[in-house]
């Protein structure tokens, strides 16, 4: 284990942070007005959950968020990135607006100022109020509109307050798992509506922006997207061609909209697009300019046309997901970018964390492979910046232990361990080695 000490020195004024989302950790779902999102619904349909649960109460922070940042503040963190549930503050996502809800946000945000800790604000973490969906949800493009007036409803309210907001986290995982293979809500299974799906998120973040933009919010606005390399499993034309299109309908999919204004035609050339529909000014709707980029990285996609399929080495394992652990991954990727996008605005780790078995013993958890693997993504990260990359922060994912979705809470991704019976945190190993690794920088600079 490497001291923290003895890690690499990042630049000057680098934010470290640490991140959850509302269903996740926030419980509380009938609580003071709060309406149902289609999380609450998918949940609650048997057979969705792999151990059965719902969010329904999670990690009870919308009662104990006071306690929660007290944990960040006494890691010594100085950014929190959190989300909104919209159909908190909306109950239908159109109609009125929820005042207890808005409250709720508010005195998250008194707790986090009294710590001096920024706060760094997502609008949408998947959970679409089910007044919505009862609409059509994504497939509706009046979605999209909706989504513009919640978010300048947000940033009218809260702007001043935030460091940033992030219009999606992850719209690839709302698209493809949620109406590509029905892993997530809502449950649907066609690659041909995910496709569409895909698009009208792209949509609505750009007319978010430019709606947060028209009342002036001074907060840096950006969008989070899950991304990887592709990487073939051979030297093999078909195991390249593969890579290629697969790094093309995931990374580039969404990264040439916001920053070429077209979809790649790679991806478009092995596409069903029986029902994708854009209208000829989308592309500049979508294409607005960014304060900044989120990136969330856990792994590489290793691509192999053999059949079984070729599995890649693994010299580092695999988390508790499954997930090969590549933390090289992560260098390539933020290199690449920087190589094929030269309008990048900074750009933030947003998250990246390891699932583990963690397991409490005497009131400790000593979860030395999380600690690895911070070590050795910390690292790849820095090689990024070596490389020129303008990466300006980190946010570990995630703080707490939580609904980590359609696994329910059999996945540990916490820093804090969470007795999901008793509601007891306890920091683990990893959390006080983050403490003193983030305390040795600033001390540093």
């Amino acid at each position: 284990m490497t001291n923290p000490s003895a890690m690499p020195v990042f630049p000057p004024a680098f934010t470290w942070g640490v991140a959850t989302s509302a269903y996740q950790i926030e419980g509380a779902a009938d609580v003071d007005g709060r309406g149902p999102s289609i999380w609450d619904t998918f949940t609650h349909t048997p057979g969705t959950i792999i151990d059965g649960s719902t969010g329904d109460v999670a990690c009870d922070h919308y009662h104990r968020y006071a306690e929660d940042v007290g944990i960040i503040a006494g890691l010594g963190l100085k950014a929190y990135r959190f989300s909104v549930s919209w159909s908190r503050v909306q109950p239908l996502g159109y109609g009125d607006w929820n005042e207890q809800g808005f409250e709720f946000y508010s005195s998250l945000l008194d707790k986090l100022e009294e710590h001096g800790i920024a706060a760094h604000l997502t609008l949408y973490h998947w959970d679409l109020p089910q007044g919505l969906q009862d609409l059509g949800g994504w497939l509706n493009r009046e979605t999209c509109l909706r989504f513009a007036e919640y978010a300048a409803e947000v940033a009218r309210r809260f702007g001043y307050r935030l460091a940033s907001i992030a219009t999606h986290n992850e719209p690839w995982c709302t698209a493809n798992l949620g109406y590509g293979n029905a892993q997530f809500a809502p449950g649907v299974a066609d690659t041909a509506l995910a496709i569409q799906v895909s698009h009208h998120l792209l949509l609505s973040h750009g007319m978010a922006l430019q709606a947060m933009r028209a009342i002036n919010c001074p907060a840096k606005l950006g969008i989070v997207l899950n991304q990887w390399p592709a990487m073939p499993a051979t030297e093999s034309q078909a195991d390249i061609a593969q890579a290629e299109w697969e790094y093309a309908r995931s990374v580039q999919w969404f990264m040439d909209p916001l920053f070429i204004g077209t979809y790649p035609q790679k991806a478009l050339d092995r596409m069903d697009l029986s029902k994708f529909h854009v209208h000829a000014e989308d592309m500049d709707v979508i294409r607005q300019p960014l304060d900044f980029l989120g990136v969330n990285y856990y792994f590489r996609a290793f691509v192999s046309t053999d059949n079984p399929p070729r599995q890649p080495e693994a010299l580092l394992g695999f988390s508790d997901m499954g997930w090969e652990i590549y933390p090289a991954g992560m260098t390539d990727l933020l290199l690449k970018l920087h190589a094929e996008y030269p309008s990048l605005p900074p750009i933030y780790i947003t998250e990246n964390g390891m699932a583990v078995a963690d397991i409490l013993e005497d009131g400790k958890v000593h979860d030395e492979h999380r600690i690895q693997y911070l070590q050795l993504h910390l690292q790849a990260m820095h090689d990024a910046i070596a490389g020129g990359v303008d990466v300006q922060g980190y946010f570990y994912w995630s703080l707490l232990d939580n609904f980590e979705w359609n696994s329910g809470y059999a996945k540990r991704f916490g820093l804090v361990y969470l007795d999901y019976a008793t509601q007891q945190r306890t920091l683990k190993d990893s959390a006080h080695w983050y403490r003193d690794f983030v305390r040795a920088q600033l001390l540093r600079e």
